[in-house]
């Protein structure tokens, strides 16, 4: 049953047309929470966490008659640990549960698995019922599906750009069941990799790209109202309230009825939409796009007909990994991505060699050292000033304009090497920038639109240094 709420979609035929439409050109990812994992148990269907909770607690001698009803696996976990348990064995002790079991994929994640549009799928829990699920349905049963785990003390990032990827991929967002605590278990896992996952040097950054440029199917989650907003806020890198091409769809059992966080909703993210139950989501779903893989849907040209979930977002090519000679230095604040991403659209269409680093900290790489290197042989250094930047007091850009800076000492007086852009409306003379930033000319360009003027001049500097 859709739910109807004021100023929050209601799926009529045009917007199911809408979704499919952006499904079949893969613009939309799906991301699945808990409430899609109901398993069968020797008690009957169950909730895959429930059951889960109740085996940890026999394995741990947890009385569960004290807890609240049903208990969770976070309120078995803290009990065991009141009586002075060591955390690490609640995470070996679900490992053993699970490989005890063989359960079959719910029904729910062996449709979602049959929809071959899509190729990237997130997943918040940590079993592996979603990629044996696509293993099923599109590869015989073999293990095909690339599977990557995020952890708070590692950078695990897609591979290549989802464009490239060769195989279909399960991205487990919070970690993936393992006898260390690398996953989350507990309230306070979820907290560290929430924090982890904004950190300037682990979050998964190819992933986030195409989280913020996609729309997303959050289906069956179990976020607070806070965490559903601040998951939200992560995934789109803006304000909700900012103008934005891709929209979310969250289709659970309990959004619905959450009055503050739907009221929020309505006041903010009008590219946000509910739908009431995630089976039930994921059924319809799964009978429409099947209907429309067989010929039967709606006439042809439909999927020309302008959107009323949002246009096409503008694909970018990612920035090489190694900068190539002479280019020109973007430094930026990752929440200004997009802004930086239109900014080298532009400077690429006049001809302008541009680079700025979007992998993040690698393992095998030194970081500060590639950074530091490729600063000291740019052509130019454009730091790029915001909202963002002021806010932020600590950050790695701050590090790569000082290493700018350090470097224009050695260049001769009048020589241009920093070019300095602001992309909002932030003062000059509040601007939190090094004083040889606000000693320069400090270029205008909202949202990273630069003037042909601007271009003209960066031109002109480059034959001049031909010449």
């Amino acid at each position: 049953m859709t739910v109807a709420l004021p100023n929050l979609m209601h799926f009529d035929e045009d917007a199911w047309d809408d979704l499919l439409n952006y499904i079949e050109e893969r613009r939309v990812i799906p991301i699945i929470g808990p409430e899609l994992l109901r398993v069968q148990t020797d008690q009957g269907l169950q909730p895959l966490h429930e059951w889960l909770a109740a085996k940890l607690a026999a394995r741990l001698s947890v009385d569960t008659q004290v807890l609240p009803q049903p208990p969770t696996l976070n309120d078995v976990v803290w009990a065991y640990r009141s009586q002075r348990g060591r955390r690490e064995e609640a995470y070996t002790r679900l490992r053993s549960i699970l490989r005890e079991v063989e359960f079959e994929p719910p029904l729910a994640l062996r449709q979602l698995a049959q929809i071959t549009d899509f190729d990237l799928f997130i997943t918040t829990t940590f079993d592996s019922l979603l990629e044996r699920a696509v293993d099923l349905e599109r590869h015989g049963g073999e293990s095909a599906t690339e599977v990557i785990a995020f952890a708070p003390n590692r950078v695990a990032d897609l591979p290549m750009e989802r464009s490239q990827l060769q195989h279909t991929v399960v991205y487990h967002l919070l970690g993936r069941l393992s006898a260390a605590p690398t996953y989350v278990v507990t309230d306070e896992d979820l907290l560290e990799f929430v924090c982890a996952l904004q950190s300037e040097h682990l979050a998964p950054e190819k992933l986030f790209h195409e989280l913020e440029h996609n729309h997303l199917l959050v289906i069956g989650s179990d976020f607070s109202n806070w965490l559903a907003r601040l998951f939200l806020r992560m995934t789109k890198r803006k304000r909700l309230s900012d103008p934005r091409d891709v929209g979310e769809v969250l289709a659970d059992n309990h959004t619905a009825q959450d009055k503050r966080l739907v009221t929020f909703l309505q006041q903010v993210s009008g590219r946000t939409h509910i739908y009431g139950g995630a089976e039930k989501f994921v059924a319809e779903l799964h009978a429409r796009w099947l209907k429309r893989q067989a010929g039967t849907a709606a006439p042809s040209g439909l999927a020309a007909a302008p959107s009323r979930l949002a246009a096409v977002p503008q694909r970018f090519l990612p920035p090489s990994r190694e900068m190539p000679e002479n280019a020109i230095f973007i430094s930026y604040a990752r929440e200004d991505l997009h802004a930086v991403q239109q900014l080298k659209a532009a400077m690429s269409a006049a001809g302008l060699t541009t680079w700025f680093d979007r992998e993040r900290l690698e393992v095998g790489d030194d970081y500060d050292a590639k950074i530091r290197a490729n600063i000291s042989r740019c052509s130019f250094f454009i730091p790029v000033i915001s909202e963002t930047t002021q806010r932020r007091h600590e950050a790695y850009f701050r590090r790569e304009w000082n290493y700018a800076v350090n470097r224009s000492l050695n260049i001769a007086e009048g020589g241009v090497f920093i070019l300095p852009v602001c992309i909002d409306d932030t003062p000059e003379a509040e601007a939190l920038v090094p004083d040889k930033f606000k000693a320069l000319h400090i270029t205008r360009m909202p949202s990273g639109e630069p003037t042909p003027e601007f271009l003209r001049r960066l031109k002109d500097l480059f034959s001049g240094r031909r010449a």
